[in-house]
């Protein structure tokens, strides 16, 4: 029996196997609102197997957006927009996820077909906020410092989105702490230079990131799971790495934390990264044994046989694939086909079915 296509329980939800959608930017969204888009998007990987249907990084606060054109929850008219999406998706057999997140120093920049260069204030951008005043690299705006009076806020931010989430019809929850984004910004020594209680040791660093993940793993009902996502290392000496992400993770365990999604990278532009099929299966694969805690693999999971080896063997308890189902929304159903195993297919496709 394939692995890759067994049940997976968390808390009280069952995810029908262990692959999951990655949280992939679309940049499509008008003032935060997702719209058909959206739909569509997120509908088809859901109608074509996937056990969990995680939106892009969503923003909590306008300043929190990567580009103008984020999905957003820091109002109602937002959570409304997405009411049918998240219909949608359940109605699939899908569990419908959103990743909750604030890019930080990374914000106001153009989608990446636009170029991704910083948008100036003039032209409708924002300055953007960071831990310390230390840009992203070369050509990227000044970040301000953030005061302590304003991490209060921040915690806020996340609260309230998570509300509205929950009111939008998201049974799950990723913090996202990756890439290079705000929380990430807090947890390295390479972009916090602060000299406070947020700042210097790895207790002072952690100590946001784990507050907001404590206060939403309290705010969320307790029947459903939360996650998130880490850049496990920076791949860069000197900067946050996978030691510090044992520790993290231990941490995340006591608070409740269900699942650490294993990524990383993304803080600083010059990083080598050793990209290659399964390259952060490792990482997964350490925080699951040393922690104990459950873990996503992600990055370059591609074909069938590599997915099933990564959940047979015991190095992440589910995959997140994201370009690969961007390239075919339908990946979990081919999937089974090759690894021989059953798959109910959506009966209007039950004709195409070899």
């Amino acid at each position: 029996m394939s692995i890759l296509f067994t049940p997976l329980t968390m808390r009280s939800l069952t995810l029908r196997n262990r692959i999951l959608v990655s949280p992939m930017c679309q940049y499509s969204s008008h003032d935060g609102v997702p719209n058909e888009w959206h739909l569509v998007h997120l509908g088809s990987r859901a109608v074509g197997g996937a056990a969990l249907v995680m939106v892009e990084a969503t923003a909590v606060s306008p300043e929190g957006r990567i580009s103008p054109h984020d999905s957003g929850l820091w109002n109602d008219a937002q959570a409304e927009a997405f009411v049918p999406i998240t219909r949608f998706i359940t109605a699939q057999g899908a569990i419908p996820a959103i990743q909750l997140g604030h890019a930080g120093r990374k914000a106001s920049v153009l989608p990446p077909w636009l170029g991704g260069a910083a948008i100036s204030e003039a032209d409708g951008g924002w300055q953007p906020l960071a831990p310390s005043a230390v840009p992203f690299g070369p050509g990227s705006p000044l970040p301000r410092a953030m005061r302590d009076a304003e991490l209060e806020g921040i915690c806020i931010r996340f609260e309230e989105a998570a509300r509205r989430a929950l009111s939008a019809g998201f049974q799950v929850i990723e913090l996202h702490m990756a890439h290079g984004y705000l929380l990430h910004q807090f947890l390295s020594s390479l972009s916090n230079h602060r000299e406070d209680a947020y700042g210097g040791s790895l207790a002072n660093r952690i100590r946001l990131p784990l507050e907001i993940a404590r206060r939403i793993r309290v705010l969320w009902p307790g029947e459903l799971p939360v996650m998130v996502r880490i850049s496990a290392t920076d791949w860069v000496d000197g900067g946050w790495d996978i030691e510090q992400s044992l520790e993290l993770c231990r941490h995340f365990k006591e608070i409740g934390i269900d699942l650490v999604d294993c990524s990383s990278g993304g803080l600083v532009p010059d990083a080598v990264i050793p990209a290659a099929p399964g390259f952060q299966t490792p990482l997964a694969a350490r925080i699951r044994r040393e922690v104990g805690i459950a873990t996503g693999a992600v990055g370059l999971i591609t074909a069938a046989a590599q997915a099933e080896q990564i959940v047979a063997t015991g190095a992440a308890d589910v995959v997140l694939l994201a370009r690969e189902l961007l390239r075919d929304p339908y990946w979990p159903m081919h999937a089974a086909q090759q690894l021989k195993t059953e798959f109910t297919w959506p009966v209007q496709y039950e004709r195409a079915k070899i």
